[in-house]
Parts: C-alpha cells; sequence; structure tokens
C-alpha cells in the first residue's frame, strides 16, 4: 500500500481525516519547526528490533522521553535498538522518516508488534504521517484504534512511565 492508497481508503470509510502537506519532516524538531498549527497530538515513531529479530514499533506523544532499557525490561522486550534501513523497507516498506502505524498495513504477515503510548491513546486527534513524510494525516484517536483493528492490528496500549500495558485492542 502507498500513501494515496491509504488515504483513498480513509476517505472512502467512515473516517473523517484531514490532509495536510507540508516539507519533508525527518525529525521532531522539524516536525515541530514546519507543521503549522495541526490540531491534536503528535507523535514520534520508534522501529525496533530485539536480538532475537522481533520488531516493535513504539509510537509516543512527540515530547515524551523514551528510555528504551527501562521499556524493553519492563514490557518483556528483550534487548532492543533502533531496527536497520532495510528491516524498514522489508516489513514496512516504507523510507526513514516516513514510520508511523499505518505502515502496519504492509507488514502482511504480523512480525511488527505495535505499542501506542497512552497519551497518544487519551487524546481527541492524533497525526501519523501516510507512509510518506510530505503529508501528515489528522484522525480522531478512537476512529484511528477502530481503523487498525478492522485491518487486523493489534494494538498494545501501554505506559512509558509506568511500564506496563495497560490493554489490547485486537
Amino acid at each position: 500500500m502507498n500513501s494515496l492508497e491509504l488515504i483513498n481508503l480513509l476517505k472512502k470509510t467512515k473516517y473523517n481525516i484531514e490532509v495536510h502537506e507540508h516539507e519533508a519532516l525527518f525529525t521532531v524538531q522539524n516536525s515541530r519547526e514546519l507543521r503549522g498549527k495541526i490540531k491534536g497530538a503528535h507523535s514520534k515513531n520508534l522501529f525496533l528490533k530485539n536480538k532475537k529479530n522481533k520488531f516493535y514499533l513504539l509510537s509516543c506523544e512527540e515530547s515524551d522521553e523514551i528510555d528504551l532499557k527501562k521499556i524493553s525490561k519492563s514490557l518483556n522486550l528483550g534487548n532492543i535498538s533502533f531496527a536497520k534501513e532495510e528491516y524498514l523497507d522489508q516489513y514496512l516498506k516504507i523510507k526513514p522518516g516516513s514510520v508511523s502505524p499505518f505502515a502496519l498495513l504492509n507488514d502482511e504477515y504480523g512480525q511488527v508488534d505495535f505499542y501506542l503510548e497512552r497519551s497518544l491513546c487519551e487524546s481527541t486527534h492524533i497525526n501519523f504521517h501516510p507512509l510518506i513524510n510530505t503529508l501528515t494525516i489528522t484522525i480522531e484517536t478512537d476512529k484511528f484504534i477502530e481503523f487498525m483493528i478492522e485491518n487486523n492490528k493489534k494494538i498494545h496500549i501501554f505506559s512509558s512511565t509506568e511500564g506496563v500495558v495497560l490493554k489490547t485492542y485486537e
């Protein structure tokens, strides 16, 4: 799936989205400088792997401080680190800077476990790139969760401060 197909799928269904076009964003700092006044929570998305080649996507509020050692231990993820670009292409079929939960739609065999931080889950609107970092989609958070479940994606809601999974949607 590419960004246009994703946007069309969201528009065809019952999801009320806003699509924002902007310069390519590669970092949270870029995002803050260039995105303008887009409502809702803004994310940083970490594509990670452990030594046993298990993959994870953690989506957190852009200002969250994430301690990978603490998170890996508390959530029993194993010794995690950032996954190489080749795995990003292999499993999510996207380029660096475009990581978002929407890329999980390209994970045909469910190789990547998805963790959504509570602060994002509790916001009314959430923003993610639609598989490309020159666009941002704003969607109601509950509709985002509904969309992911409809597309057979499991979501673990976790607390980065408490280090626990609070709820799992399947």
